[in-house]
Order: C-alpha cells, then structure tokens, then sequence
C-alpha cells in the first residue's frame, strides 16, 4: 500500500550549503548553495540556487543560477534564472527573466548537459541549425559589393531608405 507524502519545506531562513535530493514534491523558500534534484520542486519568489536543478516538474519563482533540466518548467514572472535550461514543456510567464540557452529534449533528465560533451545527436542538431541561419547576410553582403546597393545602405534602416 502506497501512502502520500508531505511535501518537504525549506523555510525561507534556512541556508544549506550542499546538495539536496529527494524522490517526493519539496518547496524551497529559502538558498541553497549546491545541487537540487527533486521529483516536484517549487522556488520560492524570496528562494535561490546556485547549483544544477534537476526535477520532474520545476515551477520557479525565485533565482536559479546554474543550469536547470526538468521535464516540465513554468518561470513565474518573478522568476530570474541564469544558466541553460533543457525540458520536454516550457512554459514563461510575461516579466521572468532568462539568461542563458534553451533546449527542448524528450529526456531531460537525463541528457548531459551541453557544456560536458553532452549527446552527439544534439549538438550536431545545434550546429546544423547554426550552420543554417548564417547565408540570408552574405548574400546581402554579396549583392552590396556587386554594386546592387550602396554598402552603406546594408546596416541602413530599410524603412527610413524607402522613404528617402
């Protein structure tokens, strides 16, 4: 027989300098300084970590700065993070702030992280992608030099040209 567990509580005057994990839904109000893997995890508005989130579901309305990776993640408007996140749903709210890289995967969880020589497949899929955008501006570059426009005209603003 299965019985439900109460969710665990970090206060928010609590510190912990070191990692935490837990299988159940923990909430977090208070820093941790180290790595948090949890089944469910809420960050409080007032919370942070600095460390790697790992979790089945993250919803963040504190600070992260590390990287995040959870299958499902909501940013709260409060919400501040900086570092990559890597999730299979992504949900933001209008004001949270993100700096860093987003990658969708059907697993995060267990997907390295792209900075520790994470899946081939992956990083191959992120280069093509790169590789892919660059030729829209030497093609303009090349009909700048053909003589087609003034090079000038190329960082110009196109609707203030127009006008001219």
């Amino acid at each position: 027989m299965k019985t439900n567990k109460a969710p665990s509580i970090l206060s928010a005057d609590l510190t912990i300098v070191g990692s935490i994990s837990s299988e159940g839904e923990v909430q977090l109000d208070g820093n941790v300084e180290g790595d948090v893997r949890a089944g469910s995890l809420t960050i409080g508005e007032e919370a942070s970590v600095k460390g790697e989130v790992i979790a089945e579901s993250v919803v963040v309305r504190g600070r992260i700065e590390g990287s995040l990776r959870a299958r499902q993640v909501q940013l709260a408007s409060t919400a501040r993070i900086e570092g990559d996140i890597v999730h299979s749903t992504l949900a933001v709210e209008s004001g949270a702030f993100f700096d860093g890289h987003c990658r969708r995967s059907s697993d995060p969880i267990s997907d390295k992280p792209a900075g520790s020589g994470g899946s081939a497949s992956g990083a191959s899929a992120d280069k093509a992608k790169v590789a892919s955008m660059p030729p829209a501006p030497p093609s303009s570059a090349s009909a700048a030099s053909s003589g087609t426009r003034p090079a000038a005209a190329a960082n110009a603003d196109p609707f203030a040209s127009s006008k001219a």
